[in-house]
């Protein structure tokens, strides 16, 4: 009994530590289960490895670098000779018109033709407001061409509608008899034909520099060519027209381009000498005089015998002394009109357009009068004459005699008289 007693009281005393004691133990346990029951079934999944021996291994094989590096370098190689021939398939011309057409059909004011050079002109514009402007100058003029187009047919169809009512009319009269012969528009352009093949061989020459071209910019240039276009037209109507030379034109250049384009099929036909020589080359020095507003030389007279240089040049950036400058390098002579003299000057510059100076000397030619060529001054810029010499009796003839050839413009009909 009383061992029984020391039993329990020992059992009693140490049950605290055994509660704390055991669970250690038997997490131990399960780890060290764990780990034996892991290490057998991964022996059972991975094959063994053999290792080899150290001394029956050889040394690796060495890597050829150099042909690695040949290698990626051609291949890098391929790679932008391929870059390159894709960047250029695709064209920047193509591209350009692909934004052009982009932006026609969202309603933006671009016009629906464009040539290469307007192409090559927009893709020149480095911001794109710049482009839109270009494209919307270009539309603008699209239209304006079209209205003129439209204009001209109107115009075509009632000449037409008024030519077969002439017709009509003489078919009525033809019965009649009359004093003198009606006279076409072209007999006139065959008499007008006539003339210029003899200014050709007989006629004082007139040379138009064509040497400016670097110093305009397009519209400019396409102004000057508009303005030649004038000249040429009032030269062949004159009574006694210029031979008419341009000088220093150079084939494919941009006044020959332009007035190929303006001309059309008729630029072989004309009665006038373009040639690539200078002035210089093709007459002596001693008889050239250049006419140019910049000159202190002021012109008294018109001399037969001299021939007058006009340089062909818009000048709307007020680049004074151009043609001076290149007279005085060429060591020609030099004069302007005298302006001052007889007209009481306003506004502007002395500056004329080339029109205006071919009419001014085809009135000088014919009749020797300040008076009658400076009517050719735009009223604009001056308020009246100062001081007008008195032609002789002879020099009034001729003109009575100029203006009576001149009295019937191009299309009218002189007066028939019947005979009574």
């Amino acid at each position: 009994m009383p061992v029984f007693l020391k039993m329990s009281v020992s059992i009693t005393f140490l049950r605290p530590f055994a509660r704390c004691l055991v669970p250690f133990t038997l997490q131990r346990k399960r780890r060290v289960l764990y780990s034996t029951i892991l290490q057998r079934y991964m022996s059972s999944k991975i094959p063994a490895v053999s290792y080899p021996n150290k001394e029956s291994t050889s040394p690796p094989e060495q890597l050829e670098l150099d042909g690695w590096k040949v290698t990626m370098k051609s291949s890098v190689q391929d790679e932008d000779a391929s870059t390159v021939a894709s960047s250029k398939d695709e064209d920047p011309l193509t591209a350009t018109r692909e934004l052009i057409e982009m932006w026609r059909l969202l309603g933006r004011e671009v016009p629906e033709h464009i040539s290469e050079e307007e192409l090559k002109t927009l893709m020149e514009c480095v911001s794109k407001s710049s482009k839109k402007k270009y494209l919307k100058y270009l539309y603008v003029k699209e239209k304006m061409k079209k209205a003129k187009q439209i204009k001209k047919e109107m115009k075509a169809a009632a000449k037409e509608e008024a030519k077969d009512q002439l017709l009509e009319t003489t078919k009525e009269d033809k019965q009649q008899n009359f004093l003198f012969l009606r006279l076409w528009d072209r007999n006139m352009e065959i008499a007008m034909g006539w003339k210029g093949a003899q200014a050709m061989q007989f006629g004082q020459p007139l040379v138009f520099d064509m040497a400016y071209a670097e110093y305009m910019k397009p519209k400019e240039l396409q102004n000057t060519v508009s303005q030649l276009l004038e000249s040429e037209g009032w030269n062949r109507r004159n009574v006694d027209p210029f031979h008419i030379y341009f000088c220093n034109l150079q084939l494919d250049g941009a006044y020959h381009r332009e007035l190929v384009k303006r001309y059309g099929e008729k630029w072989n036909k004309l009665l006038l000498t373009a040639t690539e020589k200078s002035h210089v080359d093709l007459f002596p020095k001693d008889s050239i005089i250049y006419l140019t507003a910049d000159s202190p030389n002021v012109m008294t007279t018109f001399k037969h015998d001299k021939i007058y240089v006009v340089g062909s040049f818009v000048d709307k950036n007020m680049q004074s002394g151009t043609s001076l400058a290149k007279a005085k390098r060429l060591k020609l002579a030099t004069e302007c009109l005298p302006l001052d003299k007889y007209l009481q000057w306003d506004t502007g510059t002395k500056n004329l357009t080339l029109d205006q100076m071919m009419r001014i000397l085809l009135c000088l030619k014919n009749t020797g009068s300040w008076e009658e060529a400076l009517k050719f001054v735009p009223r604009r810029k001056h308020t009246g004459y100062l001081e007008i010499s008195q032609p002789s009796q002879e020099i009034v003839n001729r003109s009575k005699k100029s203006k009576t050839f001149n009295s019937f413009p191009k299309g009218s009909l002189n007066k028939r008289t019947q005979k009574r």
